[in-house]
């Protein structure tokens, strides 16, 4: 389904665009919960680190101090996790660690509560009258912290999301898979294929919709078959009075005596004979028009062209004119329409004799991939004129009678049966002549 406008893509793309959106959503908000969590527990153990603090800090300051440790208070430079001083409102240091006399945070405010800045965390208390103590925190280790548990928020989303959106991917797929069948399917039918569709497959939701197409598939072969059927008679019932005056009038030759009236009869004769062609022509247009084409069983279209060129054989105007190479080919089973290959060949085989030099055979060869190449010796054929032999009632410059359907009817044929065909001139492989390549599908 590589469609821009696909079903599957534009549900993989919407569903993967909101998986992505809640997957990087929950643990951007899990991250910042675990931030204010951090800083909140961060807060109330500087709080109570102070708190603890703030007994010995106020019996240094009224000199009551126990010594046990070498005359100096318990620090935190060994640790380096907390920095202290204690300040009275003006300013003065009375006691700082890490060492003494340094001010490693003088904005913080002599206000109970905490402040901070870009480096300091800092938590400050009122011990005496104008005396505060500052506990200051470093927010190198808070952001250690929140770093490393971003960093396992965010890692199974990096390494989930992928799996996660290749699962939605077959899902979908597979999910849809049915629909595209029936696409296949119902797009696969035509005016040359109205073959039934398979039901057994499709879930419940689709099988009421193949269901409907099938039985507009039979209402549309039931008018299909009445349209082919009305055309074979139509073709019986003009065929048979056209072929009976032309009988009537080859009598009516044969006993007039030369003169006037003689070659009125004759010319009335060749009126009727192209007459009976024409409505030949049309006729097998009508059938082409009507849809005739795939078939529901195959055929062996080998047989078909051997049939088709005795039948013309037996024409005394194309006695020993026809020339059949099967090139080892025996056999070429395809599912076509017999009638609608009989009027493709049979236009395509005429075009070629009324319009090649009646001293050279015309060639009809059958290839095992499907290729069926008909090739006459005659004058070329100018690119332009070629590229208009397949409109309706087109003619190119030359003499001999028709009726310029031939290979109109012969190009719509074919593309009904899913083929193709190909006008060359000169014909290949050679120096002057024409040939019409048909070619087959399996």
């Amino acid at each position: 389904m590589t469609n821009s406008n696909s079903m599957t893509r534009k549900l993989i793309s919407w569903l993967g665009g909101a998986t992505l959106l809640v997957w990087i959503a929950a643990p951007t908000i899990a991250a910042f919960i675990f931030c204010n969590n951090v800083n909140e527990s961060s807060d109330d153990l500087l709080q109570a680190n102070a708190k603890y603090r703030q007994p010995e800090l106020i019996k240094v300051l009224n000199g009551k101090h126990v010594d046990q440790y070498n005359n100096h208070l318990p620090t935190y430079k060994k640790y380096w996790t907390y920095r202290e001083q204690v300040i009275n409102k003006y300013g003065v240091v009375l006691i700082s660690e890490p060492e003494e006399g340094q001010q490693p945070f003088p904005d913080a405010p002599l206000s109970n509560g905490f402040w901070g800045n870009a480096d300091y965390r800092v938590y400050t208390e009122e011990i005496q009258d104008g005396v505060y103590h500052q506990l200051a925190e470093p927010l190198d280790g808070r952001r250690t912290t929140i770093a490393k548990g971003a960093l396992f928020v965010f890692l199974p989303t990096l390494v989930l999301l992928p799996f996660s959106l290749a699962v939605w991917w077959i899902v979908i797929r597979r999910s849809l898979r049915p629909i595209e069948v029936l696409r296949q399917q119902i797009g696969s039918r035509d005016g040359g294929n109205l073959s039934p569709m398979d039901l057994g497959d499709f879930p419940a939701e689709l099988a009421p919709i193949a269901a409907s197409v099938n039985r507009l598939l039979d209402r549309l072969r039931a008018a299909l078959e009445a349209e082919r059927e009305f055309a074979a008679n139509s073709a019986h019932e003009l065929r048979t009075p056209i072929a009976g005056s032309i009988a009537q009038m080859q009598r009516l030759v044969a006993e007039l005596p030369n003169g006037s009236a003689k070659m009125r009869a004759r010319g009335i004769e060749q009126a009727l004979s192209s007459l009976g062609r024409l409505v030949e022509k049309v006729l097998q247009l009508a059938q082409a028009e009507s849809g005739v084409g795939m078939a529901d069983h195959a055929i062996d279209l080998v047989r078909s062209v051997r049939l088709e060129i005795d039948d013309l054989r037996k024409k005394p105007q194309y006695a020993g004119r026809l020339h059949l190479n099967v090139d080892g080919c025996t056999t070429l089973m395809r599912k076509v329409d017999v009638d609608a290959f009989g009027i493709l060949l049979r236009n395509l085989i005429e075009n070629a004799l009324i319009h090649g030099l009646p001293t050279v055979p015309t060639t009809v060869s059958v290839q095992t991939d499907g290729t069926i190449a008909i090739a006459n010796a005659g004058p070329v054929v100018p690119l332009p004129d070629l590229e208009g032999l397949t409109k309706r009632f087109s003619r190119g410059a030359t003499p001999a009678a028709g009726s310029g359907l031939g290979l109109h009817i012969a190009n719509m044929v074919i593309q009904r049966i899913g083929g193709s065909l190909e006008l060359a001139s000169p014909a290949r492989g050679r120096n002057d002549g024409f040939e019409a390549i048909i070619r087959i599908p399996q």
